[in-house]
């Protein structure tokens, strides 16, 4: 188990665990959040650019399957309200396009893998506002996987029924 990235700034606050199984690894990962009025949106930039160079290093010695809290919405289809959520933090174009620059350097994201025009699917609520009960919601959990693994995916899954939190469990199965 590696706790961090290995870049202190990063690391202190304790967002990423690492566990290394016979086939491939699995990250577990809190991404920052950009905060209101986007106080910590630089940041974020910088994280973003480090934890994508720690999954392409564990990748270069096996597969990554990486999962958790990313905190972004990466595309419309992934919340309920995008036009009046464009410069919030979680769907900012910056960080949209991070996102976007992590799938291109050669990972999944499994949900989008099965379901790819899937509307209404969310993984958090504001407590705000009654959202849950509105699905006014947000998918900003997330399973994915280096691209090689692609052939072992057998299902994904977000379990909106599951209530307890602000956010619902997110299931990757894989062969």
């Amino acid at each position: 188990m590696v706790y961090g990235i290995g870049v202190e700034e990063h690391d202190r606050e304790g967002r990423v665990i690492t566990a290394e199984f016979e086939d491939y690894y699995v990250v577990t990962c809190y991404t920052p959040n950009s905060q209101d009025g986007l106080a910590r949106l630089d940041y974020r930039m910088e994280w973003e650019d480090a934890f994508l160079a720690w999954l392409k290093g564990l990748e270069k010695r096996k597969p990554v399957i990486f999962c958790g809290d990313l905190n972004v919405a990466h595309k419309e289809i992934d919340l309920k309200n995008p036009k009046t959520n464009r410069k919030n933090a979680g769907f900012t174009d910056e960080e949209r396009g991070k996102f976007t620059d992590l799938l291109a350097a050669g990972f999944v994201d499994t949900f989008r893998y099965f379901y790819p025009d899937q509307e209404g699917i969310y993984s958090w609520w504001s407590y705000r506002f009654s959202a849950r009960a509105k699905n006014a919601g947000w998918r900003i959990d997330y399973f994915c996987v280096s691209e090689s693994l692609k052939a072992r995916l057998v299902s994904a899954a977000i379990h909106t029924e599951v209530m307890g939190s602000d956010h619902c469990p997110v299931e990757l199965v894989i062969d």
